[in-house]
């Protein structure tokens, strides 16, 4: 490397794979936030899997659509010529040549594979530091606990791991940390990016949820959990009536006797694939959203992970408060100002309480926790600074 050259990075995620605006916008957090800690930030994408189609929900018969919105993401933030898709159907090439892709390998300082996206491979093991972030703690590490050798070895090609599972480790969280040294890190936010401007709050709280997420089961101490949101959103269906609060769910029903049972309990229910084809349009429905509320995943909540969503953290940062479930998070990050966790209908009725109390107030203090717990200049400096770069 020449003395004053910017240190490359390489991120690995899946944002062509699955491409849906808030997996899109997970991976630009790490590629703007690195940029502008003075990184060469390169958005890679090279597992190889067959791309998913957002509007059937099936495997794509093409890379089309996914290079095209893989493209579009990194040109809206002047980084058009810094991004590879490698296609593993047809062995393509998009973004870059195949030999620079190859020569990226041994000139970055680090690859940050987030969301373990790609299972490294020869090519990438010339990189010095590897980096896995583990964005949905507890997969991975249960399947290590049943003795998948397959996951060791995924695990073991990196030299350094991260979890969104702030708890990891701690007597209260059930997941085992599989005897491996993790450090513990939290999704950036660019909260510049979510300034809602003179965008005024609408009445709903909001979310945008797939109501199922089938074969996500996890076992951890002979107990199951469910990788699904709809096993704790049950608990929570008749809120709207309780409360006479306004909730709107971005998702698409899985038949319409769900469609019909959430909507009878008082719930608006729009169609997500607009909001989630396009960057702006999911931002616009967080800025018009009066906040968000969520349940996380059965796996996060019953294993006390710590884990909180990338998601939420773009609503704090866009001014706007959040009520999600509790799943340890609150040990770490402060909850009562802009934040506020759950764990019964008695906590989401005195959050909603204190926010339209105060809506100004809790407004700030959401971007006020955005800064303080989020904000990727402070969360990315952190993690550069514990792998040595």
């Amino acid at each position: 490397m020449v003395i004053g050259q910017r240190k490359t990075i390489l991120v690995l995620h899946l944002a062509g794979q699955v491409p849906l605006a808030g997996v899109a916008w997970q991976a630009l957090h790490y590629v703007l936030g690195l940029r502008r800690l003075g990184f060469d930030v390169w958005y890679i994408e090279d597992s190889g899997e067959q791309a998913i189609d957002p509007r059937t929900g099936f495997a794509a018969e093409d890379s089309d659509y996914s290079v095209h919105f893989v493209r579009t993401m990194m040109e809206r933030y002047d980084l058009g010529d810094r991004w590879a898709y490698w296609d593993g159907t047809r062995d393509q090439v998009h973004g870059t040549t195949r030999e620079n892709l190859s020569a990226l390998y041994g000139k970055a300082a680090a690859i940050i594979n987030l969301s373990g996206a790609t299972r490294l491979r020869e090519e990438h093991m010339v990189c010095p530091i590897r980096v896995y972030i583990d964005t949905d703690p507890g997969a991975e590490l249960a399947r290590l606990a049943e003795g998948d050798n397959l996951a060791r070895d995924a695990l073991n090609a990196h030299t350094h791991m991260f979890s969104y599972g702030e708890n990891l480790g701690n007597a209260d969280c059930l997941i085992p940390d599989g005897g491996l040294n993790w450090g513990k890190t939290r999704a950036p936010v660019l909260v510049d990016l979510w300034d809602a401007g003179c965008v005024p709050a609408g009445p709903f709280f909001t979310s945008v949820a797939t109501w199922e997420t089938r074969r996500a089961e996890i076992r951890v101490g002979g107990t199951t959990y469910r990788g699904s949101k709809h096993v704790n959103f049950l608990e929570f269906l008749e809120l709207p009536r309780q409360l006479f609060q306004p909730f709107r769910l971005a998702m698409l029903p899985p038949g319409p006797h769900i469609a019909e049972r959430v909507r009878a309990c008082g719930w608006d229910i729009v169609d997500p694939i607009p909001l989630s084809a396009d960057m702006r349009a999911y931002r616009d429905f967080i800025l018009t959203s009066r906040g968000e509320f969520t349940v996380a995943k059965d796996t996060y909540v019953g294993t006390r992970s710590g884990w909180f969503g990338d998601r939420s953290a773009c609503y704090l940062a866009a001014g706007r408060p959040v009520i999600t479930q509790e799943t340890g998070f609150s040990s770490f990050i402060e909850t009562g100002r802009g934040l506020f966790s759950f764990t019964d209908v008695e906590g989401v009725r005195d959050a909603i309480a204190r926010i339209n109390g105060d809506y100004a107030r809790q407004s700030i203090g959401a971007i006020e926790t955005a800064y303080e717990y989020f904000d990727a200049d402070t969360v990315l400096r952190k993690l550069t600074g514990d792998i040595g770069i």
